[in-house]
Parts: C-alpha cells; structure tokens; sequence
C-alpha cells in the first residue's frame, strides 16, 4: 500500500499539457463522471420506482404505511405510535416498550431520507 501511495505522489496527471488543455480535460472528466457521484441506484430494494432504499420500505412497514406514503403521513403516523406505545402510557409493558423504539428507529430512518432528497447545496 505505502508504495502505491509513493508511486502516486509524484505522478502528474496533467504532465505535458497547456494550462488551457489541463483545465478542459478536467471540466471533461468531472462533468462526465457526474453521473457516479451519487449512485441512489445502489440503494433500491422494493417500492418499484427506486425513489426508496429498502431501509426506508422497512420503516414503512414498522409504521403501517404504503411505499408512496409523504412525509406528513410518517410523521402523523410516528406520532399516533409513539403515543400509543410510549413507555410513561404503558409502564411494565415490555412489548411496548420495544415497538416503540422500533417506531422511533422507523421515523429516523424515513427523516434522515426526507432530509437526503429536500437538501440542497447552498
């Protein structure tokens, strides 16, 4: 590994071109390698339209929700849940004790995508 990296240092991969060639060839490559910064496609698993990873398809289950489920309709459900399985509602129930952290898991999963698909650069 250590002599790769010593072979590599020194390396100029823009060696014998113009200012102007190393720039445009430059521009080539990362506007051709775009398509490969963000491979979503590694993350299919089941709603049929790609748009959610198999984790997400999961947390809908755990949540009673359909794959073409919003945003709000997570959250509504997340909240009715919780309520009905939090631990203060149900003291000594270790069944509910584990649904719902299995339904606080599933919400952050679904809102961690949700904040991956709304961000945008600045």
């Amino acid at each position: 590994m250590n002599h790769a990296g010593e072979y590599n240092r020194g390396w100029n991969y823009f060696e014998g071109l113009s200012a102007e060639e190393a720039a445009e060839r430059e521009a080539a490559e990362t506007r051709t390698a775009d398509g490969y910064t963000d491979p979503k496609h590694y993350a299919w698993a089941g709603s049929g339209d790609g748009s959610r990873s198999r984790d997400e398809m999961r947390a809908l289950e755990v949540l009673q929700l359909e794959p073409d489920a919003s945003f709000d309709d997570v959250r509504a459900a997340w909240r009715r849940m919780a309520k009905a399985n939090h631990p203060d509602v149900r003291p000594g129930d270790k069944d509910a004790a584990t649904r719902f952290q299995g339904v606080q898991a599933a919400y952050e999963v679904l809102k961690a995508a949700e904040e991956q698909r709304t961000w945008k650069p600045a």
